[in-house]
């Protein structure tokens, strides 16, 4: 069973899975996002995608993951999001193998697994905020990804910010893992998710979500994701 909640971290989710039978397939669709995953028993950064991730169980144990909004994970790793994209790399990879031991051992041996994530990402966060970084990177960031929420084009973003559409797509790389126009695609397929999952139909969806038709909303859907949008929505959101 999935579950999650909203994390005590800003714009984070806290999420976990319960065990699943051995060979079991997930598919976990692009969301613009980074985790920070208590998975297989090691501590895992799942990179952002550009399509589905297709992911079979091999040792049935829970999954404990702490979901980072867009642009949050590089501040949270050290390293930039393009450097991840599409992967999933153990923490211990990016981090001191000693330091990835100490909190593997603080997380997995946590009463609370989610807790312990959001404290081990906060930690980073907060360090990040004392050092000499510059503050306005976040700000950044959270307009950019406010305006592709709002369904302005890239010409227009980089305008709203302030960057020439070159600067901007090498700070979309650094921070999201690739450039706007790839994640306005990735927001747009996810609010289309959730208003046909509330019930909407699918061509009042595609008027909603900013696609030209429905026809727009399932090729792009089927590029994304791999299978029909139909097909999704048989399956728990």
């Amino acid at each position: 069973m999935y579950e999650e909640r909203a994390s005590r971290l800003r714009g984070a989710v806290a999420w976990t899975r319960g065990p699943v039978p051995l060979g079991t397939a997930g598919r976990v669709l692009p969301d613009g996002c980074m985790d920070l995953l208590l998975w297989n028993g090691r501590l895992v950064v799942a990179g952002p995608d550009t399509r589905a991730h297709l992911a079979t169980e091999r040792r049935g144990l829970p999954v404990y993951g702490l979901r980072l909004p867009p642009g949050t994970g590089p501040r949270v790793f050290g390293v930039p999001a393009r450097e991840l994209r599409d992967q999933r790399v153990p923490l211990a990879d990016l981090w001191p193998r000693g330091q990835v031991r100490e909190l593997h051992e603080r997380v997995a041996g946590a009463g609370d697994p989610l807790a312990a994530l959001e404290s081990v990402a906060g930690h980073r966060l907060a360090a990040e905020r004392h050092a000499a970084a510059d503050p306005r990177a976040a700000a950044l960031v959270d307009a950019v990804v406010a305006a592709l929420r709002d369904g302005a084009g890239v010409a227009q973003v980089a305008r709203r910010v302030g960057l020439s559409e070159r600067q901007l797509h090498r700070r979309c790389q650094d921070s999201f893992g690739y450039g706007a126009k790839t994640l306005a695609r990735v927001l747009r397929m996810q609010r289309a998710l959730r208003l046909a999952r509330a019930g909407t139909g699918l061509a009042d969806t595609a008027s909603r979500a900013g696609y030209a038709d429905q026809a727009h909303l399932a090729r792009e859907v089927r590029a994304l994701a791999g299978v029909p949008i139909t097909e999704l929505l048989r399956l728990p959101g």
